[in-house]
């Protein structure tokens, strides 16, 4: 990588022309979403804690699926971004902890497939579920997404 890296916190998002690279650490039951533009060479990142902001009175926008995936595709469309040229990769929404039923991971997996289902952006690859935590990376030159593992090892997406 010749460009800088770009660090995305949780409930946070960021975007990156190329050479650049998003990347975003600490993804337990949360969810790295990645857009990615190949014409344009323009990658988005969003890292988000919850599947949903309708039950919550104070928002706070980055932490949402609902509401950060609508932001980080507004924020692409400012960039030169088409939106018919979005592709999505997603990883995360992992079960950390025992738990019977259905997890917030499960639930943010659901909500962040539905939202890319309601904005029309596909979702090419996916490195989600299981019960360990993940680092994800977005370059913006090339649109590979890297999912790293302490226990898993590296993944390319």
């Amino acid at each position: 990588m010749t460009g800088k890296q770009i660090v995305v916190g949780i409930s946070d998002l960021n975007t990156a022309y190329s050479p650049d690279e998003l990347i975003s650490y600490a993804l337990g039951s949360c969810i790295g979403i990645c857009l990615y533009d190949k014409f344009q060479k323009i990658a988005g990142l969003s890292h988000i804690l919850l599947p949903d902001s309708s039950t919550y009175k104070a928002v706070d926008n980055m932490k949402f699926a609902d509401t950060a995936i609508k932001e980080l595709i507004s924020r692409m469309l400012r960039m030169g971004c088409r939106k018919n040229s979005l592709t999505a990769k997603i990883a995360g929404g992992a079960n950390m902890f025992s738990w019977s039923g259905e997890t917030v991971g499960d639930k943010n997996i659901k909500s962040v497939e539905e939202q890319l289902r309601i904005h029309g952006i596909p979702l090419l690859a996916k490195d989600v579920g299981g019960d360990y935590g993940r680092t994800v990376s977005i370059c913006a030159e090339t649109g590979v997404v890297t999912v790293k593992a302490l226990t898993r090892g590296v993944k390319t997406l």
